[in-house]
Order: structure tokens, then sequence, then C-alpha cells
């Protein structure tokens, strides 16, 4: 698995197809469990959100950029390094929240990672962009909603 700023061995002699489960995007929708706002608002205010695990920091980022809807569903995009899409965040994840939906969000057509031509590209790629600007203009900013008392459970 791989995150921001390790150095990993090259892919390039890994077909596109051995190379497509290996690093995604994806867009993730949850809903907070019941009666674990203030345990998760203390975990990202004391920065312990998903402490002892490889992704250290994009989980915090995540609830940055994550945004609420009214129907109590969260929803980010993630990059994730696993087979298996989000094995190690899984757990952390579940402490807090029911992980309703996991669906590829990768722009496939312009993948530097899945042509080759850029191999670990997901960390910095813009392939998301788009979706991502959707997703602003969408729902509230999840960290005010925790913030502000707002119910994350729909009414």
């Amino acid at each position: 698995m791989r995150h921001r700023g390790e150095v990993q061995p090259s892919r390039a002699g890994l077909s596109p197809a051995a190379r497509k489960n290996c690093d995604m995007r994806y867009l993730v929708t949850a809903r907070v469990k019941e009666g674990r706002e203030q345990a998760l608002r203390r975990a990202i205010a004391e920065r312990t959100l998903g402490r002892g695990s490889v992704a250290g920091d994009e989980y915090l980022r995540n609830m940055a950029e994550a945004r609420w809807f009214d129907d109590g569903a969260v929803k980010w995009v993630e990059v994730c390094f696993c087979d298996v899409p989000l094995d190690e965040e899984r757990p952390y994840w579940e402490e807090f929240f029911d992980l309703m939906r996991v669906q590829d969000a990768h722009g496939r057509h312009r993948c530097r990672d899945l042509d080759g031509s850029e191999p670990w590209a997901c960390c910095d790629c813009d392939c998301t962009a788009r979706l991502e600007a959707r997703l602003c203009s969408t729902g509230r900013p999840f960290p005010e909603v925790l913030d502000g008392g707002v119910p994350t459970q729909p009414s």
C-alpha cells in the first residue's frame, strides 16, 4: 500500500490490467453511526482519526473535504492503494461510519498510471477534479455540520 510521500518501486513492467486494481479513487458514501458523532468530532479535532494506519493524514483530509447531505449521507473522494477497495481504511472508517457505498471514481480515460506513463500517479492526479468540484457544490461541508450540532442522522 502506498501513501503520499512514500517512494515506491516502479510498476512500469505491470500490464494495465495488473495495475488496474492497485490504486484507485473512490467516491465513498457513508452515514455517521448513531451516537458516534462526538467521538468522530473529537478524533478529528485531536488528529487521532486513523491513528495507526499507514494512510496517515488521508483520513483528516477526507473529512475536511467531505460533504453532508440532508438524508444524513456523507460523501468524499478517497485515494486508496489497496487491492480490495478501502481494505486498510475500512476498520478506521467503520469505527464511526456505516459505509453505504464505495464506487469507482477514477477517470480511467486519462489515467497516467493505467497507461504506464506515470506509475503511482494517483496521489497527485486530478482525474476526479470535476467530480470533487461538483461534490463541493452540493450538500454542506461536513466539518461545519459536525461542529455545528446539525444532526448527522436524517430526521
